[in-house]
């Protein structure tokens, strides 16, 4: 009897953990993607942490409690003036990218103007220049107004620019399409543009936000009683820079990081890269 050979079962490929790698473009799960921030944050705390060692620098916060009122009123006036900012900036920026259309030639060119020197200089500049030259001379001379409105004129230069972007991004074809079922003007801005305008700019908006929060700290050099001039008056006092900026930065990021996380969302959401 002639021996049989059967030919031996091909082996799986053994799948090995790999916690730290994955392939480009592809959705990483929730629990690895914590586990390699993790991996970060003890990384780069680490690595600051031997380099306040090797410069010989003790952290010390014990100035907090103390400070805690002064620290929270300027916490809170950050908040306010970002938010009164970022009102009156989303109303410019709107305005300003509807005259950068507009058939009245001077009201375009005065529209592009305000953008290219909003965009080309850097905002401290403005933050004297509108407060002591502009603001004097028009007798503004409540910093937080005057910090509020500078801040509102730098920002709107930037959302003009999303708007703008945004409403050249849109497909001509469905403006013609609307004018042919009989939509009227109105009908068209409210069905049809509105809702792709607000899918395109959301995203860049909502990241313009946290752009307006650390921009207000510039507004310390004008004396408004914001988060980074209230440790600056506090650090005068007790000389403790290093731990007093420390936790000015993370103050900050406690601001920044929900909005760009809730900017990341509506980039998923509303398919903003693609």
């Amino acid at each position: 009897m002639p021996h049989s050979t059967t030919s031996p079962t091909p082996r799986r490929p053994h799948r090995t953990m790999r916690p730290f790698t994955a392939a480009a473009g592809t959705p990483v799960r929730p629990a690895k993607a914590a586990l390699n921030y993790l991996a970060v944050c003890v990384v780069v705390i680490a690595v600051v942490w031997a380099s306040l060692a090797a410069a010989g620098i003790s952290l010390n916060f014990d100035f907090v409690a103390q400070y805690r009122v002064r620290i929270w009123d300027g916490f809170c006036m950050t908040v306010g003036i970002s938010a009164a900012s970022l009102v009156l900036s989303l109303v410019l920026g709107v305005l300003v990218a509807a005259g950068q259309g507009a058939r009245f030639l001077p009201l375009r060119y005065l529209c592009d103007f305000y953008v290219k020197i909003i965009r080309g200089t850097p905002l401290i500049v403005q933050v004297y220049f509108f407060y002591y030259i502009i603001g004097t001379a028009w007798g503004i001379d409540n910093r937080v107004l005057a910090g509020i409105i500078i801040l509102s004129l730098f920002s709107g230069a930037y959302i003009a620019e999303i708007v703008r972007g945004s409403l050249l991004s849109l497909d001509a074809g469905q403006m013609e399409a609307a004018r042919a079922v009989g939509f009227t003007r109105a009908q068209t801005l409210r069905y049809v543009v509105a809702p792709q305008l607000v899918a395109r700019t959301l995203p860049a908006l909502t990241g313009q936000v946290a752009s307006i929060i650390k921009d207000s700290s510039l507004l310390s050099v004008i004396a408004v009683i914001e988060l980074t001039q209230t440790m600056r008056e506090i650090t005068a006092t007790n000389y403790n820079f290093f731990g007093g900026f420390l936790l000015l930065g993370a103050l900050y990021l406690v601001l920044t990081l929900p909005i760009m996380a809730v900017s990341h969302h509506f980039e998923k959401r509303l398919d903003y890269a693609h």
